[in-house]
């Protein structure tokens, strides 16, 4: 894909995210900035060395320090957890949480909590200001925005992933799949069949409550699925294969492997490979639905312009890129149900 065709499909949308922003009752961008931000082209990247930007849909990148006003991000450390919800961007790493409500133009520290491996707050943070961490110690739950947080009832380190299709949470950790109905009260899990090792990926149904499809991927090998929420499970394939992601869109699910990228069109019952990974995968993204997408490696940043058939270098070469985020996230309220 030509530099003008990404450009002209990051534009499609480029009302999107403000509209959202506003949806969110959220502040917008400063219109004295000297470098405006185009939401619709915005990338962040977590690297093991602190976090970076690109504000033109991966041509170029630039770190991202912090510093007057705001703090400086020299503290953070490896940058684990990016979570953009219109300008407000929380970000998450060895040296705590880290807010910033202008794009990652400024920030400020949060909580000073070590290990941070997720940051997930609600989509609706003007009417609903809880705030989910996972660390390497276990799970936090904050009820103010994370001015003040305290350990949930999960008692499961090594918290790896997190989504939250509302109301459950569901949670990878250490000793597997866990899921909460009540904001971190009780948990479930880890369920019957899922091996008894650490998990690295999950995959939800967006229609959970009605439709509870799971998938995750235990650090053994292979993709596991559940359709009662977790409580049992059954090997669906890639038995060998240690996935690091999974991204379910529509009928489409992507497994990202250490070796290849693959997906399943019938529910994990047959995969077809895609490609060969360009380097050890840590995050896959589909922005705009599922064609053009990124993949965050131990080699960089690759970027394919057709749902992973293909792969080009997009930025970051030679560092070891942990997450990527762009705001508004993969919107996939079409995810099937069965």
């Amino acid at each position: 894909m030509s530099s003008s065709s990404r450009r002209a499909t990051g534009l499609t949308l480029a009302l999107a995210p403000l509209l959202l922003a506003l949806a969110l009752g959220l502040p917008l961008v400063r219109a004295a900035a000297p470098n405006p931000v185009v939401p619709s082209l915005t990338l962040f990247a977590g690297t093991t060395t602190g976090l970076w930007r690109s504000i033109d849909w991966s041509e170029s990148w630039s770190r991202v320090s912090g510093g007057t006003p705001g703090v400086s991000l020299a503290g953070l450390g490896a940058a684990r957890a990016i979570r953009p919800l219109g300008p407000q961007v929380w970000l998450g790493g060895d040296g705590g949480v880290f807010l910033s409500d202008d794009w990652g133009e400024s920030w400020a520290l949060v909580a000073p909590t070590p290990g941070v491996n997720v940051v997930l707050p609600s989509r609706w943070p003007n009417s609903d200001p809880t705030l989910f961490v996972a660390t390497a110690a276990g799970l936090l739950r904050s009820p103010d925005a994370g001015r003040t947080l305290a350990p949930t009832a999960l008692g499961c380190p090594g918290v790896r992933r997190l989504e939250w299709p509302g109301p459950a949470l569901a949670v990878a950790c250490q000793r597997g799949f866990f899921v909460t109905s009540d904001g971190g009260e009780h948990f479930s899990g880890p369920g019957i069949g899922l091996p008894d090792v650490p998990v690295l990926a999950i995959a939800l149904s967006s229609y959970f409550v009605a439709d509870p499809v799971a998938f995750a991927a235990p650090v053994s090998g292979g993709v596991y699925r559940s359709s009662d929420g977790g409580a049992h499970w059954s090997a669906a394939g890639l038995e060998g294969e240690r996935v690091f992601d999974l991204v379910w869109i529509g009928r489409f699910l992507y497994a990202a492997a250490e070796k290849a990228l693959y997906r399943s069109e019938d529910v994990g019952a047959h995969w077809q490979r895609l490609s060969s990974a360009p380097g050890r995968p840590s995050r896959l993204l589909f922005p705009l639905g599922g064609i053009e997408g990124f993949l965050a490696t131990d080699r960089g940043i690759f970027r394919t312009p057709d749902a992973g058939e293909r792969w080009q270098a997009a930025g970051l070469p030679g560092l070891e890129v942990l997450e990527l985020a762009t705001f508004p996230g993969p919107d996939t309220p079409s995810r099937k149900k069965r």
